[in-house]
């Protein structure tokens, strides 16, 4: 008895096998016929004989249901080629539905939902994208593929997802303003993580700014808007989650005047510090006129990046605050590290020109006057780097004159060392005659 009970249940192993993936190829009881009529619909399918090839692939399914993953896999090609073909719109309907039969059929017998709900979505998108009674099934077709695959979302379906919630909720469809944010937020996250990975970064950048478009679309984006649906819930129950949501939605709605962006902000800072965020905080404490605490933000943003051009762009941000808290020596410096980062940076030697052209009070010794009006030979000698004309001819009317430099004892070309905090080497230069 303990034999034939085993071998009752072998059967039952082997039929809830069937519904699986099983390795190669499962021709059934036909085997020479199966090979047949899969080698004939291959033949058609390449040849774009398509619907020569309709008949054989029906067999299979028909007889072989578990043949070969591929089955499915040329079967959505083969009906999703119909229907570009296809001129009745009957037909086109019906070559629709067996081609999204074919994923599903997929998952039926060789698993992997997941992996293939990910590549189903997107031709369903471009079938009914433009049938509103679709509308609902496409929605809750996307939530569950996201749903699956989380990060793993295909990045050609990520702007799809969106365009769908927003068809949806246009036609009236049962998506709250709240539940559209969420998946915005979902959408935006998987996109953060594929530029985190440096994948297609322009690619993504256009996702990113349609997304950010069809948000505003579906619904009233408005800064109080924003602080309505999520401000509350953030103040009582604050969370990196819903601060990175908030601060984004604000950045979107150009709404990060608002207190509630820059709360947002801090907390993200505190938590997940990144480029973006922290000079975003350093540029409001500016406004703010909380100079501290900008220098602060603006030091720990050069340690979240390895860009060259970003590390000068901060450094000429502390270069500007520490001209306006009248540091020259601290402006200068930072203006100097930033064209150690990128030598191009016109702004900062045009910011360092205007340092000169206001230290003639605090340098002059009223001794000689060409020691004293060669702060504006420095100062030209940096508007000159920059290659700004209109400043040059105004440091250049404040030269010394030729009566100066001779009565000073000195000559045209001559090299002078300008003095005071500024250590720069000039060529003297007459004043131009008026």
């Amino acid at each position: 008895m303990k034999n034939l009970g085993k071998i009752l249940i072998i059967p039952f192993l082997m039929l809830g096998m069937s519904l699986q993936a099983q390795p190669g190829w499962n021709w059934g009881d036909q085997v020479d016929v199966a090979k047949e009529k899969n080698a004939l619909y291959v033949d058609m399918l390449k040849a774009g004989k398509f619907s020569q090839a309709v008949p054989a692939h029906n067999w299979l399914m028909e007889n072989t249901p578990d043949l070969n993953e591929s089955l499915y896999q040329n079967g959505a090609k083969l009906y999703e080629e119909m229907v570009e073909v296809e001129k009745d719109a009957a037909k086109i309907a019906e070559y629709k539905t067996k081609a999204l039969e074919m994923y599903d059929l997929r998952i039926k017998y060789f698993g992997k939902e997941a992996y293939v709900m990910n590549r189903k979505v997107y031709p369903a998108y471009k079938f009914y994208k433009s049938d509103q009674k679709k509308y609902g099934e496409l929605y809750a077709m996307f939530n569950k593929a996201y749903e699956l695959n989380g990060s793993d979302f295909s990045r050609n379906n990520l702007a799809a997802y969106m365009d769908v919630v927003r068809r949806y909720k246009a036609v009236g469809g049962d998506i709250s303003d709240e539940k559209v944010i969420d998946i915005y937020t979902q959408i935006t996250d998987v996109l953060d993580e594929m530029r985190a990975k440096g994948q297609n970064l322009a690619a993504i950048d256009r996702i990113s700014e349609a997304v950010d478009k069809m948000l505003s679309s579906a619904v009233d984006l408005n800064c109080d808007f924003v602080e309505s649906i999520l401000g509350p819930k953030f103040e009582t129950e604050p969370d990196v989650k819903s601060a990175k949501k908030i601060f984004s939605l604000m950045l979107t709605g150009k709404c990060t005047d608002r207190p509630l962006a820059v709360a947002a902000a801090k907390l993200v800072n505190d938590n997940e510090p990144s480029f973006g965020i922290t000079k975003f905080l350093a540029v409001r404490a500016t406004s703010d006129g909380n100079i501290q605490e900008a220098m602060a933000y603006y030091a720990q943003s050069i340690d979240l990046t390895d860009e060259n051009i970003k590390k000068a762009e901060i450094y000429m941000g502390m270069a500007k605050l520490a001209a306006n808290e009248g540091d020259k020596v601290g402006s200068r410096s930072n203006a100097r590290k930033s064209l150690a980062f990128d030598p191009s940076n016109k702004e900062a030697y045009s910011l360092i020109g205007n340092l000169y052209m206001g230290s003639f009070d605090d340098c002059k010794k009223g001794e000689k006057k060409t020691d004293d009006y060669a702060v504006f030979l420095a100062a030209h000698k940096m508007f000159k780097l920059a290659s700004d004309s209109e400043a040059m001819s105004k440091a250049k009317k404040l030269f010394p004159s030729i009566e100066d430099i001779f009565n000073d004892e000195y000559a045209e070309g001559q090299s002078f060392q300008v003095g005071c905090w500024i250590n720069e080497t000039v060529s003297i230069e007459r004043r131009p005659a008026e």
